[in-house]
């Protein structure tokens, strides 16, 4: 495939970011992979077909020998290696002063993206193996969450999402949350509860939220909650209100003031994107049609503008039409939709996870249009 191309079906212009000697997976749809003009990535070496990793719903030709964090710049499309670990690593966790945090076995790590140079910064003791998966908005803490041993047996004997979710969900055994003071190497459990924990985020901009969910089948879990890192106090964002409701893929806005999230009422037949206000409680929602619903969506940074990664058949909407990189508007209570890039090459089980550029003109996505997963963007203004 070129480097750039117009989409012929959307006239939109397409760009890939990445160099296609590797294997390239951007991040989660909501870890900012973003510092300044340059995106942060996951980066690996192709591999033979019996090489392949298969982790819970993404595959993509990956050698887990050389899984590293890279960068490349959005203007000059230079990739450039940022570590150089022997060991499996996990962590989309960066910074706005450059810092990028992962983890390497027990072992917690910072490199800087502007220098280059790494720090070794804790190391879990041996009786608590968590994982960490954000930073604090002024850089003072990490966090994350750590299941039971019990847990963790489960989903060793289970490693496929639809043998060991139902397993996880029903045994309630317990799981924390816990903070790493980066300064001190303090590390508190804040958090205890005999349920799994999931989704782990701080707030864009109060250093003291946490966000994270009851993980689970979504109708049978009030999901979305948010926990302050002081005063320990806990409270629910979203509280279901009908059978077989569901909200989740919960993500903060830029300004920190309120969650976005799917939300189904019921699951499978009516589609929004809700809302809840931190400070107020107050909620809204934003309808979509079937084939507008998307596995996870983005908002901009002034709210005016959102994306979406659409969805096969094969996902709970079971749109008949859903392959499609969606730009949304809002129009009062429902969204109108523009379709940019047309995803009929791409195999769902590589989840897309949009993000918008940091000037706001493309979506950045990852797909396997090529047979391995590569990073594109796709420009929001039209061509022809």
């Amino acid at each position: 495939m070129p480097n750039e191309w117009i989409d012929k079906d959307t006239h939109h212009k397409l760009v890939r970011l990445t160099d296609t000697s590797r294997s390239n997976l951007s991040f989660y749809f909501h870890n900012d992979p973003f510092v300044g003009n340059e995106m942060v990535f996951y980066s690996s070496a192709r591999s033979s077909p019996a090489d392949i990793t298969v982790t819970k719903q993404e595959t993509y030709n990956s050698n887990s020998k050389d899984k590293q964090l890279y960068a490349v710049d959005l203007t000059t499309k230079k990739m450039t290696p940022l570590t150089h670990e022997v060991s499996p690593m996990g962590g989309e966790i960066v910074a706005r002063t450059g810092n990028v945090y992962y983890q390497v076995k027990d072992s917690v790590y910072r490199t800087n993206i502007h220098t280059k140079q790494t720090t070794l910064l804790f190391v879990f003791p041996a009786d608590y193996k968590g994982s960490i998966t954000t930073v604090n908005a002024d850089e003072t803490l990490l966090a994350g969450a750590k299941a039971s041993d019990e847990q963790k047996e489960v989903y060793r004997k289970n490693p496929e999402k639809k043998d060991y979710f139902n397993l996880i969900f029903e045994a309630h055994l317990p799981n924390d949350l816990f903070t790493i003071e980066i300064a001190t190497k303090k590390l508190a459990k804040i958090h205890t509860e005999n349920t799994w924990l999931g989704h782990v985020q701080f707030s864009p901009t109060d250093p003291d939220i946490l966000m994270f969910c009851h993980e689970g089948p979504w109708h049978l879990v009030d999901r979305i909650w948010t926990i302050n890192v002081k005063t320990k106090e806990a409270t629910l964002r979203h509280k279901r209100t009908m059978d077989m409701e569901i909200a989740g893929h919960e993500f903060p806005s830029p300004d920190g003031k309120k969650i976005w999230f799917d939300l189904q009422m019921p699951k499978g037949q009516t589609f929004f994107l809700g809302s809840v206000d931190l400070q107020t409680g107050k909620e809204e929602k934003i309808s979509l049609e079937r084939n507008e619903w998307s596995i996870h969506f983005a908002v901009s940074a002034d709210q005016k503008l959102f994306a979406g990664d659409g969805g096969d058949p094969g996902q709970v909407a079971k749109a008949p039409d859903g392959r499609w990189i969606y730009l949304f508007k809002r129009e009062g209570d429902h969204f109108v939709s523009q379709k940019l890039v047309n995803m009929k090459n791409h195999n769902y089980r590589l989840e897309p996870n949009v993000h918008f550029s940091p000037d706001g003109k493309w979506i950045i996505f990852r797909a396997n249009f090529e047979g391995d997963s590569q990073v594109y963007a796709v420009e929001i203004a039209q061509h022809g």
